[in-house]
């Protein structure tokens, strides 16, 4: 559970469950005029990405770090490159989940419940890097197409007796919180072109990073213009003691809750001896 207060109000995001939604929707994409589509589509530019490790494990004194991400554009038409107008943006997005948004409100001096909004499928993390700013790559209604972006990523509301306009404020309040907490980022310039055609992403992996599987995704834009989408997978795991007894407590229950009871009668035990007086 998550909270914020505001001047009338405290918004709470709960778990409510999991939900993996389904890729996001692309631009669609035609020949240029003259051109067969096979044609269009052997000239056509590529885009590829890869990780050095499909698996990081992180440990109690995780403080965060930055994850970089390395790609290569193909079929790059060379004036085009010389003029910099191919653009790139990579999103780590982590695993989803059901988040229930509670507004709370003083009623008579106690914080009591009051509206509830149920959204499904919230990516729990969203880690973001593009070549430079947003605005400058293409308009608003192709980031919203392409679910791109904090702000600009479709979220699912369950129906409800809220507005419309309180389910987008609903909405807008469960972004500044996950952005608050340093789960929702978004780094300007974090994409940079090495070579001609390869590239690099650095990525923020903050300190509260959820452990599941992230999805990452890098899409090529031309002139303004959405042209491919490159995917892979990364899994972040726990690791060390502590996740092992967190383990053991959520797929062991009935062994962890007896191990506990005898633990705890056998430090009585032999805390009484110890202390006891003769």
């Amino acid at each position: 559970m998550v909270s914020r207060r505001y001047p009338h109000s405290i918004w709470q995001i709960v778990l409510a469950g999991s939900l993996f939604l389904g890729a996001s929707p692309s631009l669609a994409q035609t020949a240029p005029p003259g051109e067969t589509i096979e044609a269009s589509t052997a000239q056509a530019e590529t885009i590829e990405i890869g990780l050095s490790t499909e698996t990081i494990a992180i440990t109690s004194n995780f403080r965060g770090t930055d994850l970089t991400i390395f790609g290569a554009l193909d079929n790059a038409d060379p004036l085009t490159r010389r003029q910099g107008r191919y653009d790139i943006v990579v999103v780590l997005q982590g695993p989803d989940r059901d988040l229930v948004m509670r507004k709370k409100q003083r009623y008579l001096g106690v914080w009591v419940n009051a509206e509830s909004q149920t959204f499904l499928g919230v990516p729990l993390s969203y880690s973001l890097a593009s070549t430079r700013s947003l605005q400058d790559i293409t308009d608003p209604e192709a980031y919203r197409q392409l679910s791109l972006g904090v702000d600009n990523f479709h979220l699912t509301a369950v129906i409800s007796e809220n507005s419309p306009q309180d389910i987008k404020q609903f909405g807008q309040e469960l972004r500044e919180i996950k952005t608050q907490d340093g789960l929702y980022t978004q780094r300007i310039g974090g994409v940079e072109f090495i070579s001609p055609t390869l590239f690099r992403a650095t990525l923020s992996l903050p300190t509260n990073v959820p452990v599941g599987r992230h999805k990452a995704r890098a899409l090529l834009f031309r002139n303004g213009t959405f042209l491919r989408e490159a995917n892979t997978s990364l899994q972040i795991v726990k690791a060390g003691l502590e996740y092992r007894i967190y383990d053991a407590a959520q797929n062991h229950s009935l062994l962890y809750g007896l191990f506990a009871v005898l633990l705890a009668v056998v430090t009585g035990w032999f805390g009484r001896l110890l202390f006891r007086r003769d």
